[in-house]
C-alpha cells in the first residue's frame, strides 16, 4: 500500500489533479474569480507589450541560481540530489531547476504560483513535477482563515476540491492580510507602461508621417492655360506618380508654374528621451534590477554599480526564501515515499562571481590577521 490509496481512482481520472480540463464554457474561466483572471491577463499583456519588463523578469529568474541538498546521511544525499537533477518536469523538461524557473516566473508576474507533485500509478514514487496554470485552479478560503482549499475543474466544468492537497504546492509573494493570493511585482506599473505605450505609438505614427517623406505638388496655371488646367493637372499627377513608383530614380519634367514641397518638412519629431527615461526609472525601481543589466547606458559610478548589485543580491535572496518551502515540500515527500528520515539543509549557489571575489578577499584578510597575531605572540 502506497502513501495514497489509488484503488478508488476512477478510470477517467487524471493523475495530475491541477491539469487543465475541457471546459464547456467559453474561455474556461471560473465565474467567481473573474477579477483575478482579468488581473492575470493584464500582467501577461503588460509583459508582452513592454520588452524591458520581460527582460527584467527573465534576469531575476536566471540570477536566482541553483542549489544542492546536504543530508546527514551521505547515501541519502546522493540519492536525493540525483532525483532532483533527473526528475521529469511538465513532460518535456528534466530537473527541478526547470520546475522552479517556471514557478518563480509565475510568482513574480502574478504574485501566486501553483505546482504539483505527480505520483506514479502505484503511489509509491514521484513520477514528475508539474507547473499548473492559474486558470486551471482556484484558491478559496475554508472553514477557518488558516484553511485554504485548492479547487480544480472536472470534465463537466464543475469546481471541486482536489483529492490530495498535500501533493499541491502553492507559493506567493507580497502577501496582504486576509488575502489568499499574492500580489504581482508588476503591481503599479500598468499606468506607467500605458504612458510608455502611447509615447512609442506616437513616435511610430510621427515617423510614418515625417520620416516617410510625402510631397505636395502645386500647379498654378497662367491666364492662357486656365481652360486646360484640369487636363494639365491630371497629366502632372500621372507623371508624378510614375516617377515616385518607378523602381529606378526617375526625373519629373513639367512645364509651367509647378512647385514641389515636402509635407511636414518644417516640423520636428518631439524629443522623447527625457519622458521615456523618467518612466523607465519607475519600472527599474519597481523591478529592482540594475539598469546596466537591462542594456540601459545610464551614467553611474563604479561604487553606485556595486551598491545596485548588493540591492539585487538582497532581492534574489528574498525570492530564494520564498522558493525554499516549495523545495522542502518536494524533498520531504521524496524522503517519506522512500522510507527515509534524516535531517537535511538547502545550500544555494553564490549568486555571481563578485561574491566569490569578496569571499576570497575576506579569507585572505582573516589569514593575514591571524599571521600577525601569531607573530606578535
Amino acid at each position: 500500500m502506497g502513501l495514497f490509496d489509488r484503488s478508488r481512482k476512477k478510470k477517467d481520472e487524471k493523475l495530475v489533479q491541477t491539469a487543465g480540463r475541457i471546459y464547456p464554457q467559453p474561455l474556461g474561466m471560473f465565474g467567481s474569480r473573474g477579477s483575478v483572471s482579468a488581473e492575470h491577463r493584464l500582467y501577461k499583456s503588460l509583459r508582452e507589450s513592454v520588452p524591458i519588463v520581460d527582460a527584467a523578469v527573465c534576469k531575476l529568474v536566471r540570477l536566482a541560481g541553483g542549489f544542492s541538498v546536504k543530508c546527514t546521511d551521505k547515501d541519502t544525499e546522493n540519492d536525493i540530489n540525483s532525483f532532483l537533477k533527473n526528475v521529469s518536469v511538465n513532460g518535456l523538461q528534466n530537473g527541478i531547476d526547470s520546475f522552479l524557473n517556471i514557478f518563480l516566473d509565475q510568482m513574480i508576474i502574478y504574485g501566486t504560483a501553483v505546482g504539483e507533485i505527480v505520483l506514479d500509478d502505484s503511489g509509491r514514487n514521484i513520477a514528475a513535477l508539474y507547473n499548473a496554470s492559474l486558470d486551471d485552479v482556484e484558491l478559496t478560503a475554508g472553514d477557518s482563515p488558516l484553511d485554504v482549499k485548492i479547487m480544480s475543474c472536472d470534465s463537466q466544468g464543475n469546481r471541486s476540491e482536489v483529492r490530495y492537497p498535500s501533493l499541491v504546492i502553492c507559493g506567493t509573494i507580497l502577501d496582504e492580510p486576509n488575502r489568499i493570493y499574492g500580489n504581482s511585482v508588476l503591481r503599479g506599473l500598468p499606468f506607467v507602461c500605458d504612458i510608455i505605450g502611447k509615447i512609442f505609438k506616437a513616435i511610430g505614427t510621427n515617423w510614418d508621417r515625417v520620416g516617410n517623406v510625402r510631397f505636395a505638388v502645386s500647379y498654378k496655371p497662367s491666364d492662357s492655360d486656365r481652360s486646360f488646367s484640369k487636363e494639365r493637372a491630371q497629366q502632372i499627377a500621372s507623371e508624378w506618380s510614375k516617377a515616385m513608383n518607378s523602381a529606378q530614380p526617375r526625373d519629373f519634367v513639367s512645364v509651367g508654374d509647378v512647385s514641389v514641397s515636402v509635407i511636414g518638412a518644417d516640423n520636428q519629431i518631439p524629443d522623447s528621451q527625457v519622458p521615456v527615461r523618467l518612466l523607465l526609472e519607475q519600472i527599474v525601481s519597481k523591478l529592482s534590477v540594475p539598469p546596466f543589466l537591462l542594456g540601459l547606458s545610464w551614467s553611474s559610478t563604479e561604487r553606485m554599480s556595486a551598491q545596485q548589485a548588493d540591492i539585487l543580491t538582497s532581492e534574489l535572496e528574498y525570492y530564494r526564501r520564498r522558493l525554499e518551502p516549495c523545495i522542502r515540500r518536494i524533498c520531504d515527500m521524496y524522503l517519506k515515499l522512500s522510507g527515509r528520515m534524516c535531517g537535511y539543509s538547502i545550500e544555494w549557489d553564490n549568486i555571481n562571481l563578485q561574491d566569490e571575489v569578496e569571499l576570497a578577499k575576506a579569507k585572505l584578510l582573516d589569514a593575514q590577521a591571524e599571521n600577525l597575531m601569531k607573530e606578535r605572540n
